[in-house]
């Protein structure tokens, strides 16, 4: 396999044979000229015209020899071919591997400096970036990396804010201060809530520093240079992380109820508790008014299963430095997706190993990713209804043709690679059978695969986030994508993909809705669990309507999600 992307070698070897192959033509065509002199001259010794005739014979019967070695011009032309057809064969490799190799670090999104054996996605994606990020995303992230090499673990600052978080007494300067992402729920949560809490560090000046749980190593390589960004395994405070709820004595919620909040008295710790079975008090977090108070408190400790930044985009103290990091609005999650998360090596192995089998050469590659809410056991011939039904009505997928044999000329057709994720394998069996027993009316190949089948999520396995991280990853790298409705592991998809999928809609009744699907307005995550409040005149209000970025989801009518103007 080397030795066939060597060009330079394979060249030399070309020539080293030539030029063997020449000798041996030159050695035979003097033995054989010898044996020619020495008859001819016992014949003519006694003649000086006959010597000089016999010498003018060898030197043109020696040319004759070397004249037919023209192979040498043969295996140069082949040696030319050669390097040609290498050479395309580079190219398209590259072509198909996105634009990494013209732009590693992604218009300056990512940062130099890491060794790339360590982890072989960060510089080796096969997609490019949709869009450019912002020249302010790229200075102000510079910025952090530099923030958290200062405060990361185990430096003085970190060293320091931690003793005071032991001892329950504040520094009169702090250096550094923190939020602490507290591992919780479903993998495609966790990638959506991370994301989440790091803009929340970058609009506030923390640093993010991520609870490791029990496989968070094992998934994602570090996006940090220098500094990890894990949390240490003697943080003070880790072993209360699991009994940390509203009934917490630091849980911000509980403080405004109990009337704690003081600005006279700042305590080392608080806990926001942002998931989706949060109250009022909890949601006041995206209230100017209590951000003031947060400001000072060295460290956060923050648990959530929600993808909140569309409600930071409605909080007027962020609302001018989101608009210069994120000048498109509907591209939040997709450039810091693709800032923090790389795949491990072990992961990466999946996504190339399948790739490179199943996807990389087909002329277009289609996702489906089903998520199915029913609790008994599938498939269900509703939810299959409604996957064709949306793939065949928006020329997602060809139809077939039952009733004859057409045999399109083989080399010619298009060809689609369909990728589908499920916790089932009935969906893909079905659709892999029909493409196989009929041909397709427009003359497409079609072939379908699908990586695992695990029968229900198994969250806390290692080996099956493994998988659903690779893909997650996978369906980002299609061209077209389909995704269920309420499913975070398609919002993950489709943010780090670039791609605006058609959503199927939550079937209602067992029965597949009319219409199946629908194309999104953006490639944003929804916020499954908004608050309702205007902060300002404190009082409920739909704020999905109160500015031109921030609209209702199109597969969860009360989400918030952002739209570019």
């Amino acid at each position: 396999m080397q030795e066939s992307l060597n060009p330079t070698t394979n060249m030399k070897r070309f020539h080293t044979k030539n030029h063997d192959d020449h000798d041996e033509v030159l050695s035979d065509s003097h033995t054989r000229s010898s044996s020619i002199s020495n008859r001819k001259c016992s014949l003519f010794t006694s003649t000086r015209f006959f010597a000089s005739l016999f010498v003018i014979t060898l030197f043109l019967c020696s040319l004759s020899f070397i004249l037919p070695s023209s192979p040498s011009t043969t295996t140069a032309t082949t040696t030319l071919n050669l390097k040609q057809t290498q050479q395309q064969g580079l190219s398209s490799d590259a072509s198909d591997s996105g634009e990494f190799i013209k732009d590693k670090l992604l218009g300056g999104l990512l940062a130099a400096g890491f060794d790339d054996k360590s982890c072989l996605s960060r510089y080796h994606s096969v997609k490019g970036l949709s869009g450019n990020p912002s020249p302010y995303l790229i200075s102000r992230l510079r910025k952090y990396e530099a923030l958290h090499k200062k405060c990361g673990p185990y430096t003085e600052s970190y060293n320091k804010t931690v003793k005071d978080l032991g001892s329950g007494h504040l520094s009169e300067s702090l250096d550094c201060k923190y939020v602490v992402w507290i591992s919780f729920s479903g993998l495609g949560n966790r990638i959506l809530t991370l994301a989440s809490a790091f803009l929340y560090a970058l609009l506030t000046n923390r640093v993010l520093l991520v609870d490791p749980g029990v496989d968070m190593v094992d998934l994602f390589c570090e996006p940090i240079p220098d500094v990890s960004w894990f949390l240490p395994p003697d943080f003070p405070l880790t072993g209360q992380f699991h009994s940390f709820n509203q009934k917490s004595d630091h849980c911000h919620g509980k403080m405004l109820k109990n009337k704690a909040v003081t600005n006279s008295k700042v305590p080392s710790s608080v806990y926001l508790h942002l998931v989706h079975d949060y109250d009022d008090e909890d949601k006041l977090f995206f209230c100017d008014e209590e951000q003031k108070f947060l400001q000072k408190v060295p460290w956060l400790m923050m648990k959530t299963d929600n993808y909140f930044i569309p409600s930071l985009f409605l909080m007027p103290s962020f609302d001018q430095e989101l608009g210069n990091l994120f000048p498109n609005k509907e591209k939040v999650f997709h450039f810091l997706g693709r800032y923090l998360f790389h795949p491990t090596n072990n992961v990466w192995g999946f996504v190339t190993r399948y790739y490179q089998a199943y996807l990389a050469n087909a002329d277009e590659r289609v996702g489906i990713q089903i998520r199915v809410f029913d609790t008994r056991t599938g498939p269900f011939q509703y939810v299959l209804d409604q996957i064709l039904a949306c793939t065949m009505k928006e020329n997602i997928l060809p139809n077939v043709d039952k009733k004859h044999d057409i045999i399109s000329s083989l080399g010619n057709s298009k060809s689609k690679a369909v990728l589908m994720t499920s916790l089932n394998s009935g969906y893909f069996e079905k659709i892999r059978d029909m493409y196989w027993e009929y041909p397709t009316v427009t003359g497409e190949v079609i072939s379908v695969s699908q990586p695992s089948h695990e029968g229900h999520q198994q969250t806390e396995k290692q080996i099956h986030n493994q998988k659903a991280w690779a893909e997650m990853y996978l369906l980002s790298l299609t061209d077209v994508l389909v995704t269920s409705s309420w499913s975070t592991f398609g919002y993950v998809a489709q943010g780090l993909g670039g791609l605006k999928p058609w959503i199927l809609y939550k079937p209602e009744n067992e029965t597949a809705p009319d219409p199946s699907c629908r194309r999104v307005t953006s490639m944003e995550p929804c916020f499954h669990a908004p608050p309702f409040y205007d902060c300002k005149a404190k009082r409920g209000t739909d704020t999905g309507a109160l500015v031109p970025h921030v609209r209702h989801c199109e597969d969860m009518s009360w989400g918030l999600k952002l739209v570019d103007n």
